[in-house]
């Protein structure tokens, strides 16, 4: 079986896999562009959201992981025409990973404030927190059901629908959060806060729903969980493992950067919200090609056709960096109205714009990482990934964060520690596969 691996065919797996995965900052830049706005604590229910969001995007990072381990199964059956034999694996692992969704929001939920304080919240933005996250996270499930069924979608080569869910998801949240935060006079009261958690809750019960539809109407697999396990199984929960590990490191930097930005005031932490949402959103605009390669290296790999798998990272290489120079020069260009879409705050703006051209210079960076991070995903090599985020979090972020924070750099600190882990990140992976991959293309 012959895989198409031209600009076009990427683009046509890229383009939707990179809207469909800008849904998901879409929703917390939308809930903080609504918020930071409104007449009532501003500042104090922005910094909320930036916390609570640092701690939810923990739970679905680790968590939704399924999606790479159930894409890089089912890619890897497409690609040796067996996928008859793994049809059974996503309903399961779906079963699975939702289940245990329902676990953590029971073991959370009653010490919402706890671990808040442990983000250094305290007074009304503790108190916000509190509020903002015992709603948003009763979507939590919702989203982890969706993610899966994403993973299927991916492996099976189709973006398409993953992103007209993921678009019905990101259009009902803004609509959602206008009417909910602000209000409609005479008929529904303004909400704030409260209104901007109940919008995502919402739109991503709305996305499972369509989810659930598209997967059983586009495609041949089940839905249903079927018994006994699929003999993948196993490898996919060793797959998942390693994942958690290498998503706790990763939440561990962003735990460590939300901590510290917090204890420097009000201020700071509004404005690292404002630009680490930012630089998320720049992370999932990338993410399409991560998931192109992602993909196609899956199939590629499964059809043992390694001269291809060369020829693919040559050509996401040099996307990547087009892209990452692409976001920077537009942040650039806007980079002052940009920070006042968020805030009028002169103290947040302040703060913002001197730390936004960190953001910025470090695109081209990011896709070089991220892009090679789906690669590997795309292979099933979760154990390298597992070890590269270790290294580049313990023995590269935290020592040179700390460093700078004694040094007294505050915001500085924190994305000039998160530039230098993601060249600990990227630089490895690249590496790796070359030696691997090299000499295999030579041999075929």
């Amino acid at each position: 079986m012959s895989t198409n691996i031209s600009l076009k065919h990427i683009n046509k797996l890229a383009i939707p896999a990179l809207i469909s995965g800008v849904s998901e900052p879409i929703l917390s830049l939308t809930d903080a562009a609504i918020v930071g706005n409104i007449s009532i604590n501003a500042t104090e229910s922005l910094a909320a959201i930036g916390i609570v969001t640092t701690f939810i995007s923990m739970l679905i990072w680790v968590l939704g992981q399924t999606r790479s381990a159930i894409s890089s199964i089912v890619s890897q059956y497409v690609g040796a025409n067996k996928l008859d034999k793994i049809k059974n694996l996503p309903a399961q692992a779906i079963f699975i990973i939702t289940a245990l969704s329902v676990v953590i929001i029971f073991s959370t939920y009653p010490f919402a404030k706890q671990i808040f304080k442990l983000y250094n919240a305290s007074n009304i933005i503790l108190d916000y927190s509190i509020i903002y996250y015992k709603i948003r996270v009763l979507g939590f499930p919702f989203t982890l059901f969706t993610i899966a069924i994403f993973g299927a979608f991916r492996g099976l080569q189709n973006t398409y629908y993953p992103m007209i869910i993921a678009m019905i998801g990101a259009a009902s949240n803004i609509i959602l959060d206008v009417i909910l935060v602000y209000g409609i006079k005479d008929f529904i009261t303004p909400m704030n806060i409260e209104g901007a958690a109940y919008a995502s809750v919402i739109a991503q019960i709305l996305m499972a729903g369509f989810s659930i539809y598209f997967l059983l109407k586009k495609t041949s697999i089940p839905l249903k969980p079927s018994f006994p396990f699929n003999p993948e199984i196993k490898r996919f929960i060793l797959m998942i493992l390693n994942l958690f590990i290498r998503t706790i490191a990763l939440n561990v930097t962003l735990y460590f950067a939300s901590a510290f930005a917090t204890s420097y005031g009000a201020e700071y932490i509004a404005a690292y919200t404002i630009a680490i949402n930012l630089w998320f959103l720049g992370a999932f605009i990338v993410d399409g090609y991560a998931s192109a390669g992602n993909i196609l290296s899956g199939k590629l790999f499964g059809a043992k056709t390694y001269a291809d798998l060369i020829t693919l990272s040559n050509k996401l290489i040099k996307y990547g960096v087009i892209i990452g120079v692409i976001l920077g020069l537009l942040g650039a260009l806007f980079y002052y109205p940009i920070g006042r879409i968020f805030t009028k705050e002169p103290e947040v703006l302040n703060a913002f714009y001197n730390i936004f051209w960190i953001v910025l210079v470090m695109q081209p960076l990011c896709t070089l990482a991220f892009i090679f991070d789906g690669i590997f995903k795309g292979l099933g090599k979760m154990k390298y990934l597992r070890n590269v985020l270790l290294f580049s979090t313990f023995i590269i972020f935290i020592p040179i964060l700390f460093l700078l924070d004694h040094l007294g750099y505050k915001l500085h600190a924190i994305f000039i520690a998160i530039t230098f882990w993601i060249i600990a990140r990227g630089v490895p992976l690249i590496i790796k596969f070359r030696q691997q991959f090299l000499p295999l293309a030579q041999n075929t």
